[in-house]
Order: C-alpha cells, then sequence, then structure tokens
C-alpha cells in the first residue's frame, strides 16, 4: 500500500482529570472538558483545530465512563461509536491501544495520530502542516514519530527527548532520530538541556501506522497486546460491553512513553524512532499560573475572568464571571470560586493545588470532587 492511500486517523486522549485545575476541574467535568482559555472548552478547540486534516468520521476520542455523556454532548457532531470509554484507567498505553484495535477493524495499515486533548497551540496553521509532515514520515515504513517542543526555559516538569544525527525533511519541515528519551530531570541538568539545542520537550504527540503501533506492543508489553486483541473479536457485538470491563483491568498500567516509545530506541539497527520541533506557540496550561502567563500581556498586569477592579494590586489572576471581584495591595494570586468552593494562593504554587485534590480524597470529601 503507497502511503498516498493511506487513511489517517486522530486519536484524542481525554480522560485526565486536571487536578491542578480544582476548583473548577471536578470528576465529571475536569479540565479538557472546561473553558479554560477562551470560550470554548479545551476539548472543542482541540477538534476545530484537527477537523479540517481528519474529518469528524476519522477522529477518535478516548475517555472514561465518567466523562464520555459529557464529552457525546460536547462534541455532538462526532460519532457515538468514535467514543471510546475505558471502565477505569489504564495509562496512555491501553488507551491508545483501545483506539488501535477499533481503528484496525476496518483500516488495519492506517496512519495514526495521538494527541492530547487539552493543550494551546497558538499556531493552529502550522500546527496542522507538521501533523501531515509527521503523518507522511510514519507512512515511510515502521517509524514512532513525536512532536518535540523546542524549550524555552530550563522547565523540570517535562519529559525531554534526544535527537542525534543529522536532519533530514518531510514535506519541508526537519525531522531528527532520536537519540533516546529522559525523565523529568533536576533544574542543573535541565538548564544544560535547555541550552544544548538538541533537547526537546516532550508533548505527548505521536505518530505511526496502526500496525506498526500494535507489533511494537507486540514486542514491548505482551500480554497487554494480547488482552486487546481478544476485547478486538468483540467489537461491534453485544458481547463488547462485558468484555471490555473484564478483560481491561488486566492491561498494564504504564505509560506508551515507558512502554514503547523508549525501548523503541534502545533496539538495535537504523533508526525508527523520529522527532519533528514544533514551534507552534504550545502550552500544556498545566496550572492557574500558565493560564495567567498566555493571558497576561505585560508583566503585572492582573487578568480577571469577570468583573473586576485592582487598587494597588498586580500579578493577580482572578476567576468569578458570577461576581464582581475587588482586590486591594494583593500581589501575584490565584483566586478562582465556584459555588462550592474558593481557591486563593500564590502563583508560584499554583502547581500544588493537586495536593488540595489529594487531601479531599484522604477525607472522602466527594462533594468537593
Amino acid at each position: 500500500m503507497s502511503k498516498r492511500s493511506l487513511s489517517a486517523h486522530a486519536v484524542i486522549l481525554a480522560g485526565g482529570r486536571g487536578t491542578r485545575f480544582w476548583p473548577r476541574s471536578r470528576t465529571r467535568t475536569p479540565k479538557q472538558l472546561l473553558n479554560i482559555v477562551g470560550d470554548r472548552t479545551m476539548l472543542q478547540q482541540t477538534i476545530e483545530r484537527i477537523a479540517p486534516a481528519f474529518g469528524l468520521s476519522r477522529i477518535w476520542i478516548v475517555t472514561n465512563d465518567e466523562q464520555a455523556a459529557a464529552v457525546r454532548r460536547q462534541i455532538p457532531r462526532l460519532p457515538a461509536s468514535r467514543v471510546l470509554s475505558e471502565p477505569m484507567g489504564r495509562n496512555t498505553a491501553a488507551a491508545i491501544g483501545l483506539a488501535a484495535i477499533h481503528i484496525a477493524r476496518t483500516s488495519p495499515d492506517a496512519l495514526m495520530a495521538v494527541l492530547p486533548a487539552d493543550h494551546y497551540i497558538a499556531q493552529p496553521r502550522k500546527y496542522v502542516q507538521l501533523m501531515k509532515a509527521s503523518l507522511r514520515k510514519a507512512a515511510e515504513g515502521e517509524n514512532l514519530v513525536v512532536m518535540g517542543i523546542p524549550p524555552t526555559r530550563p522547565d523540570t516538569g517535562f519529559g525531554y527527548i534526544e535527537r542525534q544525527g543529522r536532519q533530514s525533511r518531510s514535506a519541508g519541515f526537519p525531522v531528527f532520530a532520536v537519540r533516546r528519551f529522559t525523565e523529568k530531570p533536576e533544574l542543573a541538568r535541565a538548564r544544560a538541556y535547555a541550552a544544548s539545542g538538541r533537547y526537546y520537550w516532550n508533548a505527548g504527540m505521536f505518530f505511526w501506522r496502526v500496525s506498526t503501533f500494535l507489533d511494537n506492543l507486540r514486542r514491548f508489553l505482551p500480554a497487554t497486546h494480547d488482552a486487546l486483541l481478544q476485547l478486538a473479536e468483540d467489537i461491534g457485538t453485544p458481547r463488547y460491553a462485558k468484555s471490555l470491563r473484564r478483560i481491561y483491568p488486566k492491561l498494564e498500567n504504564i505509560s506508551v512513553d515507558y512502554a514503547i516509545m523508549e525501548p523503541a530506541t534502545r533496539q538495535r539497527g537504523a533508526a525508527r524512532v523520529f522527532v519533528l520541533p514544533a514551534e507552534v506557540g504550545w502550552s500544556d496550561i498545566g496550572s492557574w499560573a500558565a493560564v495567567y502567563e498566555l493571558l497576561a500581556r505585560r508583566p503585572g498586569e492582573n487578568v480577571a475572568m469577570g468583573s473586576s477592579y485592582a487598587l494597588d494590586a498586580d500579578g493577580n489572576f482572578l476567576w468569578n464571571p458570577e461576581k464582581f471581584v475587588a482586590a486591594i495591595g494583593v500581589r501575584d494570586l490565584v483566586v478562582v470560586e465556584t459555588k462550592d468552593a474558593l481557591l486563593i494562593c500564590q502563583r508560584d504554587r499554583a502547581q500544588d493545588v493537586g495536593k488540595i485534590v489529594k487531601w479531599l480524597e484522604e477525607k472522602r470529601l466527594k462533594r468537593l470532587l
């Protein structure tokens, strides 16, 4: 089959909880289902960005039982069969595998783009062009392709991708072989990575043939591969729901990075793992502080979602669209209010909001989760 005739499907991973966006983000309405930046939700923005390249019939969303109904309501034009619901979270290798066996039923050698549901892209047209270039590289053989974000700072919160060798091209964009994937580094190492020009942030955007992914799953996670093939026999039958609940908990709980991407770079022979640098104004919007940084037009500006007035106050993020917010003499705060909760924290402590959610879980305060 020529690479020109291969169909391309997009798989959007939308099962996360977004705990650092509490109190807005809850179990049934996590970050990707909220309008964190703009009027549309993160999931809706993702669909709008990629639909011209794939068409709705070839977009799949992998979510969970608690969020599936909300996903369908937000994307009503998406065929119901394209929303796949996990009965329990088993990490990204299983979620991608679930989508792969569904796609493989009708298009076993299709191309597959795996994309997060909740990222911000400032340059959507260039991003779509890069996606097409990544899929083109994936179509050339049994290649595993990842987009890498050129680091703008020595961030310790991301995994990194190290390139090697000479640059090649795909649809006009540079491509490099991947030497290795590295875990979240300490600050000194992150500084060295950012300064070297050889490292990229791993934003979790992958491209391959469905057959290539399943073959690597068989090689590196054989038990999960075999279990998914067993499940595939029941797709489209009345037995599927029961089989899914029986088989899915048996799948290995591991990320696709650990399970496939890292070991694939250690295989001997010609390079099979490639990275395309993606300068597209990317942000994972990982906290309320990241939202502030994205929206603030100048240092120290107050960013408010709703009516507000600030007196001798700078650098604050204020979210309450239903109430007037007055801020006096405060600096660099995040203030987010919902009907049942109020968050107040220093902006540089916004990453710790997830700890609040963990405490609420320990105290079994489900009404706040």
